[in-house]
């Protein structure tokens, strides 16, 4: 069955789930989320091969003497991709160096890490950059501060939380798009058993909210960041 024979959503549908597109969703939620996403491991090996495939491919023509443009074209959508899983890491690489000490004490968190990625974190980042800055920290500025005020995880000795540990700013407000009609959303600007603060989305539609208040529906993706 061609595309022409095919409704229009169902036609939408099927073209959104190609790995290419499911990666281009994965960066762009990434990309948006104030916090680090779970890492998408099924899709990126499949991408991973697809380049691999790909790259083969391009090789192949080059080397047998097919038409430039059909080499170009196959040399565009190669470049495309890996584009775009470069990107997906390195945003992903980013939040983890920024926000580092509250992944590491945060178990949900790190287990949305890659295998590597955690090893990034172990090796590079919370053992090495936490003894280096407790070293410089203390002795150019804590040293010289009241003994309750030393820590550089807290304000004081007397903080119930790592208050000095830079955290997703959770409340941010986001633009979206809901994949299918939701009702019962909570806004987080209002009591819990307040019904009027109830929101709705339709599918398909713009909506700029706080990302807290579509957090769970963001990791359960039945709504995409834009």
């Amino acid at each position: 069955m061609d595309s022409g024979s095919l409704p229009m959503d169902d036609y939408e549908s099927l073209i959104s789930t190609t790995d290419v597109e499911l990666l281009k969703t994965a960066w762009r939620n990434e990309k948006a989320a104030p916090e680090i996403l779970r890492y998408e491991i099924d899709l990126i090996q499949r991408i991973r091969g697809q380049i691999q495939l790909m790259e083969e491919t391009v090789d192949e023509f080059s080397a047998g003497g097919t038409d430039p443009l059909t080499v170009s074209l196959y040399q565009m959508d190669l470049d495309r991709t890996q584009f775009l899983l470069r990107s997906y890491l390195r945003i992903r690489i980013q939040k983890i160096e920024k926000y580092m000490f509250h992944i590491a004490k945060t178990d949900e968190l790190w287990n949305r890490l890659s295998k590597e990625e955690k090893t990034f974190a172990r090796r590079k980042g919370i053992s090495s950059f936490n003894n280096d800055l407790s070293q410089h920290l203390e002795e150019s500025v804590l040293s010289k501060l009241p003994e309750n005020y030393q820590s550089i995880q807290k304000q004081s000795v007397i903080s119930e939380e790592d208050d000095m540990v830079p955290e997703p700013q959770l409340e941010t407000f986001v633009v979206c798009r809901s994949k299918e009609y939701l009702t019962g959303i909570q806004l987080e600007d209002g009591p819990v058993d307040d019904r009027s603060k109830l929101f709705e989305m339709e599918r398909g539609v713009l909506y700029f909210i706080c990302y807290k208040s579509i957090k769970a529906l963001v990791e359960s993706g039945k709504i995409d960041l834009l």
